[in-house]
């Protein structure tokens, strides 16, 4: 019954889709939901140190996980960004050589545990990614605002992702 109510509000919800194109740093916020999600549906549904459909499973969402960080990687990696300030990007990069190790470990050998860790660490990113948006927007309509009162500006609304699994 209870994975009946999750799927339901997974279909219910805007993780099936992607979020529209035009702010970077929500669809990073999105699709570290959504990997998260992938990882834990498998760990929900029971053991999957004994159950080789869902050992499969895990492993599928693992491998996402994996592109995704990769991805992450490869931007970081790029000598021109100077867009990320260096003491941010070393410690991304060095959360990006873990979760690589982490992800190879937990290929190998998948258990709750170990797939618990990398969705902790989605999570917690992904909601850093959001306060940080929300804080521009902050700013944003604090300068909308201001602009308002002078008789133009739309504030903008806050982003949000629920990460409740």
């Amino acid at each position: 019954m209870a994975q009946e109510n999750q799927i339901k509000r997974y279909q219910q919800s805007t993780y099936g889709a992607a979020p529209q194109p035009g702010n970077p740093t929500y669809s990073e916020a999105w699709a570290l939901v959504e990997a998260a999600r992938r990882m834990a549906v498998p760990i929900t549904r029971g053991d999957v140190t004994e159950n080789e459909a869902l050992r499969d499973e895990a492993r599928t969402a693992l491998r996402l996980n994996w592109r995704l960080w990769t991805i992450f990687q490869t931007e970081l990696s790029v000598e021109d960004s100077n867009v990320v300030p260096t003491q941010l990007r070393e410690n991304m990069l060095n959360l990006c050589n873990f979760v690589d190790k982490q992800t190879v470990d937990c290929i190998g050998e998948p258990t709750a545990e170990k797939i618990s860790a990398l969705i902790d660490i989605n999570r917690n990113i992904a909601q850093g990614l959001l306060e940080s948006l929300n804080s521009a927007i902050d700013a944003s309509d604090d300068a909308a605002a201001s602009k308002a009162e002078a008789g133009d500006g739309v504030p903008q609304q806050p982003f949000s992702i629920d990460t409740d699994i």
